[in-house]
């Protein structure tokens, strides 16, 4: 069985470790921690790890948010992933700072990369880990807001967060997304 998990950010130094690239911290501690290293290949840094018996495809696009469609869209048809196969890792204003939720498929609420996904890929039929990143910031300041690095006190909560965020994908891979959902929607 083979999946392609999707971190979803952007590239450069100028959005490295903001809220908005936590899709890519995730997607880089995973393949860390499963031995793997990425190479910069078509539309995206690609990555292929292996865990208890499933081949994990992941990618961080490199089109920047707004285009992620197209590189979900490439690779789903390369590697020939059904949708249900396919787990997006995105920032959520609406939960906070670290609050997970897996869904299976909804709107997009917004966020421009899942926008594009929808658009490309034709339609929300595919799982997405939204990752809290609050939303304390003043009227009008969103955009400073979601590409602002975390503050030094939810910095030093991150590394434990981004761990259960791997542990969550590692159990939608292994044991499905109902019981991912009911051990990690709390």
């Amino acid at each position: 069985m083979k999946y392609l998990i999707v971190g979803l950010g952007n590239i450069g130094p100028d959005y490295a470790h903001t809220r908005h690239n936590i899709g890519f911290d995730i997607a880089d501690e995973l393949v860390k921690g499963l031995g793997g290293s990425f190479d910069n290949i078509r539309l995206a840094y690609y990555a292929e790890v292996g865990f208890k018996g499933k081949k994990l495809h992941v990618i961080k696009p490199t089109t920047f948010m707004n285009l992620s469609g197209k590189a979900v869209n490439y690779w789903m048809k390369e590697l020939k992933i059904a949708p249900e196969n396919v787990l997006v890792i995105v920032d959520d204003l609406a939960l906070p700072l670290g609050k997970l939720r897996l869904k299976l498929q909804g709107s997009s609420a917004g966020h421009n990369g899942l926008k594009s996904i929808e658009e490309v890929c034709g339609g929300q039929n595919y799982a997405r880990l939204r990752f809290g990143i609050g939303n304390d910031y003043p009227k009008g300041r969103q955009v400073d807001f979601v590409l602002g690095l975390f503050d030094k006190n939810e910095q030093l909560e991150l590394p434990a967060l981004i761990d259960k965020s791997v542990e969550l994908i590692k159990s939608f891979v292994t044991v499905g997304p109902a019981h991912t959902m009911t051990a990690f929607n709390k």
